[in-house]
């Protein structure tokens, strides 16, 4: 009975949000014409998963998962990562929270050279930032980095 609570509460939220989403009112064809309804999309994706919700009980009752060990301290590091970046985000900048943040994942998993990590830390909130600035044109919002760039 234990493996199927995941699946279980899986569902449950899907049904709740097609419920939900069923009581949203339908656009006029005027607003809406020949695509879908805004609710439709929602409903969707919940029957997806509700589709994969028995695929996954289908699987768990045909070969039950194994006991899960107990998770080292990369695992926390990372959880713990989510946190620092939500504090640094909100006190600094969203880059520096992303550099910050990448840098502790790249060594917590296991990447020992601090110049590669450091790269990555550098290199993929640049890039970043430019798809989005330059090409996508969507500003970020203001922290010490942004602030400097947007003048």
């Amino acid at each position: 009975m234990r493996p199927f609570i995941v699946p279980g509460i899986i569902a449950l939220f899907s049904v709740i949000i097609i419920y939900l989403a069923l009581q949203l009112k339908l656009s006029p064809p005027m607003i809406v014409g020949d695509s879908m309804q805004p609710r439709s999309f929602p409903i969707f994706l919940m029957f997806i998963n509700l589709i994969l919700v028995v695929i996954l009980i289908w699987q768990i009752s045909k070969s039950p998962p194994k006991p899960i060990e107990v998770e080292g301290p990369t695992t926390w590091i990372s959880v713990g990562s989510f946190g620092l970046f939500y504090v640094i985000t909100v006190n600094l900048d969203f880059f520096i929270a992303i550099s910050a943040v990448m840098f502790l994942l790249c060594y917590s998993w296991g990447e020992r050279r601090f110049h590669v990590a450091g790269l990555v830390a550098i290199s993929v909130p640049l890039s970043i930032f430019l798809l989005f600035d330059e090409v996508l044109k969507i500003r970020f919002p203001r922290g010490l980095i942004t602030n400097w760039y947007y003048g």
